[in-house]
């Protein structure tokens, strides 16, 4: 039986963040990114996350096999109320129940944060090949997520043309009188 735990990220962990984000990078168009960070830039990024929102990693048996994280959508006061989700499972740790776990986890706490809308920028084939198959758009429907938007042609990499998608779940009650989003604590 596999031992699951999901904890906060912490900056010794991006040696593997990094080396999970960097297969998609290589070999996937699941991120539009072209060349895989330095640990420096990938540190930074997880400093920038963790000023206010939650940065978790998923572990199976001791070894991290994915990440999640939230981050601000737009950056404008009137949208702290919403956050743009990523996920990154180990290449070889897809379709066994993490992915979900995991961002259920990440959703709870963002909920507790105060947090009312999600969203995905998702990478979208008009038709699947090596690089990019509609799994990603399938997994956040399955958790609840619906479509929202999409963006026609508006990422080319290793020489193709690829939509992005955006999708949403709302997890709150919009009121009238809408308290502050609390900043995520890491305290463990």
């Amino acid at each position: 039986m596999d031992s699951i735990n999901i904890r906060n990220a912490k900056l010794e962990d991006a040696p593997r963040i990094l080396e999970i984000y960097a297969y998609y990078v290589e070999n996937t168009v699941i991120t539009f990114e072209y060349e895989v960070p330095s640990l420096e830039e990938f540190e930074n990024r997880m400093r920038n996350t963790m000023k206010k929102y939650p940065y978790l990693v998923i572990e199976r048996n001791g070894k991290i096999e994915g990440y999640s994280y939230a981050g601000p959508f737009v950056g404008r006061a009137a949208y702290d109320w919403a956050c743009e989700l990523t996920i990154y499972l180990d290449n070889n740790a897809k379709k066994c129940g993490l992915g979900r776990k995991l961002y259920e986890a990440l959703a709870d706490r963002l909920k507790t944060m105060g947090i009312l809308n999600l969203y995905a920028c998702i990478g979208y084939p008009k038709v699947e090949d090596e690089y990019l198959n509609k799994n990603s758009a399938q997994f956040h429907e399955h958790l609840g997520f619906h479509l929202c938007g999409t963006f026609e042609n508006c990422g080319y990499k290793f020489n193709r043309w690829y939509d992005m998608i955006w999708m949403e779940k709302i997890i709150g009650e919009h009121k009238a009188d809408q308290p502050p989003v609390k900043p995520y604590s890491y305290m463990e």
